[in-house]
């Protein structure tokens, strides 16, 4: 069997790139397009920790207006964790209750905590980023389950360090 000349392969990785690259720009235009975006909401909950919006701790931080979500576009909210702990702590980040649920296979939702220990009565800055997918999936899923809005619930809690 004869393989296939470094033309053929060059002509195949570059169709395949073009493809790629022509959906995620068409994905993109057809969600600015149709206008689709979808308003949001995070509920915080928090175990051994308390969350805030400001650093003197006056401004509990309940809940996160995330804004109108675009597909590709990633969103920060800053906000302070305070451990409540009497121990010394690592702070874990998890996420449920997505509304629609299958929406969480195209969305991401990470931090800048670093795992660093946190002492009791420690206080520190962390930013969420939520992401959301610009795939050709993604906008087809909003379409077709007609998604408006959607939800999750965000919890932050506290892992004994040993």
């Amino acid at each position: 069997m004869k393989r296939p000349s470094k033309k053929a392969l060059l002509l195949i990785a570059t169709v395949a790139a073009a493809t790629i690259i022509t959906t995620t720009f068409a994905a993109i235009w057809l969600s600015k397009i149709l206008n689709l975006n979808i308003p949001s909401l995070g509920t915080i909950k928090t175990m051994g920790v308390e969350a805030y919006w400001d650093r003197n701790l006056t401004n509990k931080t309940e809940t996160i207006k995330w804004g109108t979500v675009w597909p590709g576009s990633s969103h920060n909210t800053t906000f302070y964790i305070r451990s409540i702990s009497n121990i010394e702590t690592k702070l874990k980040l998890n996420t449920t209750n997505w509304n629609p649920s299958d929406l969480s296979s195209y969305m991401n939702l990470t931090w800048t905590y670093n795992g660093t220990v946190v002492s009791p009565s420690e206080v520190i800055e962390v930013t969420l980023t939520l992401s959301a997918s610009s795939s050709y999936s993604f906008i087809m899923y909003l379409l077709t389950n007609d998604v408006k809005q959607f939800s999750l619930d965000i919890i932050i809690n506290t892992q004994e360090y040993r």
